[in-house]
């Protein structure tokens, strides 16, 4: 595998350290926006689902959007530029928000920069790579991402151990945003064929194979189960878990994530990817039911977390490279949008749905309807995507 790894081309080993760097900036913020919302903003769980619901599902559509533009135009790169400055610009306003309202503007824009570059950036790995590369290249850029998860709240805990304060932490994330946007200008637009007659875009999507289309519906299934992971680590808060051990806790998730997500991903190129996926999800079932039902020991969240990482590992990628599998190259983009859309929207009823059994019912409750969406969805994947079927790209 290591020489598989080596092989793959310049663009995704680019793409892959702009996403460490960019998630280095990234997960410096996102541990501590429950904490800021909580301790200095004085925010509860509702107000915490209602802005990483619309947050993401707003700027979703962009994602979708991005994706047909970028297969029109046959560019990409002007695309993932500029989602990197805008997000890099977003982020460490956070520490000038006065208000959850606030807090709510700034991870919006962060998350239309995140609409603008996300379905242009997966087509670009896709047309980066042969077909038997997919999921080691989508699996090698989460790898990266990941790893730069674990450098962000690493900094921030160690920050934050120093003595300095939340909205000094919050700022510093500034630096590794400049040094993202060199590198986004430092990528090579790929060549792609362009097609006499591209299909037109429609909202049913016709112009996909079916199982793309049924696949899209069990994706929304498990994410109606899947709401923020911000949620996760106020549940460890509740549970006794420290301050400055949230951020470590988050770094050890990612840390598992960036260590497996290159093997598990690269071995979905040689075995059915749905088979993988739907492991990860029960991986994700059993641990949601858990978090629920865990009594307030604050060691057990440890292997709990690292577990969550290895349900990260075993899907970003695979998800990824099966909807490579599934679609035309001349829409890879749009397909990209279209994975997305469903992610982004799925996550504002699921947060605030998450939210108001949080609050309204019990923690418990909560996370039994996030790990019963999940086991369903594992089970649709397996049985009722169908494989089999010739990629109409490979």
């Amino acid at each position: 595998m290591l020489a598989a790894i080596r092989r793959l081309p310049r663009t995704v080993w680019l793409l892959g350290l702009i996403s460490l760097v960019n998630d280095s900036a990234s997960d410096m913020i996102y541990p501590l926006v429950p904490l800021y919302l909580t301790s200095v903003l004085m925010a509860g769980p509702k107000a915490l689902g209602l802005i990483e619901g619309i947050a993401e599902a707003m700027a979703s559509l962009l994602k979708l959007a991005a994706g047909v533009l970028a297969d029109r135009s046959r560019k990409t790169k002007s695309w993932v530029v500029a989602g990197y400055a805008i997000a890099g610009i977003a982020r460490p306003m956070i520490a000038f928000a006065s208000s959850w309202f606030g807090v709510l503007v700034c991870r919006f824009a962060d998350r239309i920069g995140k609409g603008l570059r996300s379905a242009p950036r997966d087509a670009m790995l896709m047309h980066s790579v042969a077909p038997d590369q997919r999921g080691l290249a989508f699996g090698l850029h989460r790898a990266m991402d990941n790893a730069g998860a674990v450098v962000g709240p690493l900094a921030a805990a160690a920050l934050l151990a120093l003595g300095m304060p939340l909205r000094h932490v919050l700022f510093a994330a500034i630096v590794p945003a400049v040094i993202v946007l060199l590198l986004a200008l430092a990528i090579r637009e790929p060549q792609v064929e362009r097609s006499p007659n591209p299909p037109r875009f429609s909202w049913n999507l016709r112009e996909f194979p079916p199982r793309f289309r049924r696949y899209l519906i069990v994706l929304a299934l498990f994410m109606l189960g899947n709401s923020s992971n911000m949620f996760l680590l106020l549940r460890a808060k509740e549970l006794g878990l420290g301050e400055a051990q949230v951020p470590m806790i988050w770094a050890l998730v990612s840390l598992v994530a960036a260590l497996l997500s290159t093997p598990l991903s690269g071995l979905s190129d040689r075995f059915d990817r749905r088979k993988l996926i739907a492991g990860g999800w029960t991986i994700y079932a059993a641990l949601y039911m858990a978090f629920g039902l865990m009594p307030a020991m604050t060691w057990l969240l440890w292997p709990m977390f690292a577990a969550y990482g290895v349900f990260l590992a075993a899907t970003e990628g695979a998800e990824k490279a099966l909807v490579a599998d599934m679609v035309p190259r001349a829409q890879a983009g749009t397909a990209f949008g279209w994975y997305n859309l469903v992610v982004g929207l799925a996550l504002l009823p699921a947060s605030l749905l998450f939210g108001w059994l949080w609050s309204e019912a019990s923690p418990p409750i909560a996370f039994a309807f996030g790990s019963a969406c999940a086991l369903a969805a594992a089970l649709l994947l397996r049985f009722w995507v169908g494989a089999g079927e010739p990629a109409p790209n490979a």
